[in-house]
């Protein structure tokens, strides 16, 4: 370990997590008096926030805000713009019978959609290594490594879902690598170590098949030099890089993550729940700390209309006056219109 250390101690950010086709055995990885604490049983471990951590005050409530909250009534002109509108957005939807239509009923209703949203932090410890470049080791000799919780890191933005590692300060250690037994590089596969590999087209045996000329490819020798290796023989281990070292240390992986819940208050018309999830809403409230909740007042009328001797139904939802129709009377074949 390198002795000239700074002694400004700093949490490392990882951009990547070393990969390798073999795990050092546990063994290797000794105890460290300072992070006995921070891996249990299979070397990882899973920390949740301390239960005293402090949140942002609450702000008082205004509860009379919710009786007074009213959202404008659907008047039958508004039932029929909306409706015109719908129908000029579809190619196949003829714009008549929404003009004349007779609205012989308006059935309003006003629905809640209730919103929470927790935004969660969590914390996992678990040793992970490197290639080691000789730079300085920030291992146990300059103290204890801190609690997880107690690592200050930049949080991002509420109710944005992230991932980030850290390397755990004082946990490092520098060990030979065990893929290679501290050599740097390993013997090619594809020659064994001779660097000469069976040549492709004669297969080893100098002259093609029925052929009695030698092979052109390998001269007559039966051996080319190996594609795997370059002809050297050897290729660099591909877990230290070369470096014969790894730089072993506990790293700390924080996942912020947002969970949604989210309810619609029941009602007794026939428009499909799905549509009134995604409507636009009136917001009536909201309250935001590391729990965000909202509520919105979502409007929904029933619109009873006659045309052509028959009675029917479509609704309009929500505050942009969205259009849901079952059985619309002018739905021609697409391509084609029928006069």
């Amino acid at each position: 370990m390198d002795p000239d250390l700074s002694d400004e101690d700093s949490v490392v950010d990882l951009s990547f997590e070393a990969e390798s086709p073999l795990a050092p055995l546990a063994e290797l990885l000794e105890r460290l008096p300072s992070c006995d604490w921070l891996l249990q049983g299979d070397g990882q471990q899973i920390f949740f926030p301390p239960s005293e951590a402090p949140g942002r005050p609450q702000e008082p409530r205004c509860w009379s805000s919710f009786l007074e909250h009213r959202v404008p009534v659907v008047t039958e002109e508004v039932a029929r713009e909306a409706l015109l509108s719908f129908v000029n957005s579809k190619c196949c939807y003829g714009s008549a019978a929404a003009g004349n239509l007779i609205i012989q009923e308006l059935k309003p209703q006003t629905l809640c959609r209730y919103r929470l949203e927790t935004f969660s932090e969590s914390r996992i410890s678990e040793w992970t290594f490197q290639p080691f470049t000789s730079h300085s080791v920030d291992g146990p000799h300059r103290g204890a490594s801190p609690r997880l919780w107690d690592i200050k890191v930049q949080v991002p933005p509420m109710f944005q879902e992230d991932t980030r590692k850290f390397q755990v300060p004082h946990s490092s250690l520098v060990k030979q690598c065990h893929k290679c037994h501290g050599r740097g590089c390993y013997k090619c596969s594809g020659c064994h170590g001779a660097g000469l590999a069976r040549c492709p087209s004669c297969s080893g045996a100098k002259r093609r098949a029925r052929q009695p000329r030698r092979c052109q490819l390998c001269s007559g020798s039966g051996r080319r030099r190996c594609s795997t290796c370059s002809g050297r023989g050897s290729k660099t281990c591909a877990t230290c890089k070369g470096e014969k070292k790894l730089l072993h240390f506990i790293q700390l992986v924080i996942v912020w993550k947002n969970s949604l819940f989210e309810f619609v208050t029941e009602h007794q018309l026939d428009c499909p729940a799905e549509l009134l999830a995604k409507a636009k809403g009136e917001n009536l409230f909201k309250d935001e700390n590391t729990m965000r909740q909202t509520i919105e007042l979502i409007p929904l009328t029933e619109v009873h209309y006659w045309y052509q001797g028959k009675t029917s139904v479509y609704y309009v939802y929500g505050t942009d006056h969205k259009v849901y129709v079952v059985d619309y009377p002018e739905r021609y074949c697409c391509g084609c219109t029928i006069i």
